[in-house]
């Protein structure tokens, strides 16, 4: 090869080589922000659930569109800078769940769409004026926690027919279990049931938390479902097998993990509910334009399995209501 051939050569590859890395340096259009409250670990099924929503409909990752996830690991204070830095990658549409996601994503922008999977009324928690006609960038699931709380006390108290007392397990300082607090007293009123609260704001200081419980005079536990409570799962339904107490929580990746029952939204299937809505969102439409949705399916799981090791006898008609069973 002649020299002048050569620098030639070398040139168009200077030139076609920059071009090259900056094109695989952009990523794949439409982006998708996702901000989850839970641990990477926690939140796997989760995802999937999402990703299956997605691909579903049409979109698959790293074919015709990007997913940037970010995980608050339990830890509320992470949510905003994590929302900062998704918002900076300048995506589509952002998804993020718990109102500690749904709030620093409204905090970081008012622009991009925002698709949310929060405890809250949306109007209470100020994301919108009307649930059926949303304002703003934001829309998407929101489940009532009135009767989310009573139900699953209800479903305890079916469980064991002769509880009185009840200690609840619950993360006064995460932002999804503060509204569980002011829901319990009415509820166990109702049942004719007192209460005894447990405070686990820092999952390091369980051991403390199930000494106290040892002392007192409590029958059945209700767990909370806050996230950093829910990337705790396995440690707690160990503790709580060990006290031999049954126990009532929130999601059924608590039961799946060894806990006894479980009642609430199957959140893989609210993932997946979210990503239609963000497909709507991707095809034009706007947050306006989409009402509000209550969760798809609410489910009760029992573990018989618990309930043999702790030598719970559960009523034949209770195990009728369950939606699953584990055994």
């Amino acid at each position: 090869m002649k020299r002048r051939e050569f620098i030639t050569l070398l040139g168009g590859a200077a030139v076609v080589w920059p071009l090259a890395a900056r094109a695989q340096q952009q990523p794949v259009r439409p982006l998708i922000g996702v901000l989850s409250p839970l641990s990477a670990a926690s939140a796997a099924r989760n995802i999937a659930g999402f990703r299956s929503g997605l691909r579903d409909l049409g979109y698959l990752e790293g074919h015709n569109a990007t997913l940037e996830i970010r995980y608050g690991d339990g830890a509320p204070e992470r949510m905003a800078p994590l929302a900062q830095e998704l918002v900076a990658l300048k995506p589509d549409v952002l998804m993020a769940g718990a109102r500690s996601g749904v709030l620093a994503a409204q905090a970081a922008t008012r622009t991009i769409p925002i698709i949310a999977l929060t405890p809250d009324d949306p109007a209470a928690l100020g994301l919108t004026q009307s649930i059926a006609r949303p304002s703003g960038n934001i829309t998407g699931i929101w489940f009532d926690y009135n009767g989310l709380v009573a139900k699953r006390l209800e479903f305890l108290k079916l469980a064991v027919p002769a509880l009185a007392r009840v200690g609840v397990i619950i993360n006064p300082d995460d932002p999804t279990d503060a509204l569980t607090i002011p829901r319990l007293p009415a509820a166990t009123r109702a049942l004719g049931v007192t209460m005894e609260q447990f405070d686990l704001p820092d999952v390091t200081k369980l051991d403390a938390v199930a000494a106290a419980i040892r002392r007192a005079d409590v029958g059945a536990l209700f767990v909370s479902d806050g996230p950093t409570l829910m990337s705790a799962r396995a440690q707690i339904t160990a503790i709580v097998a060990r006290l031999r107490l049954p126990a009532m929580y929130g999601f059924r990746e608590f039961a799946d993990a060894g806990g006894l029952m479980s009642y609430g939204y199957n959140l893989p299937d609210a993932y997946r509910q979210t990503a239609r809505l963000v497909v709507r969102i991707l095809k034009g439409d706007r947050p306006g334009d989409l009402p509000f949705e209550l969760p798809a399916r609410y489910e009760l799981i029992v573990n018989l399995k618990t309930a043999k090791a702790i030598g719970l006898m559960i009523p034949d008609s209770f195990v009728l209501l369950a939606d699953e069973v584990i055994e």
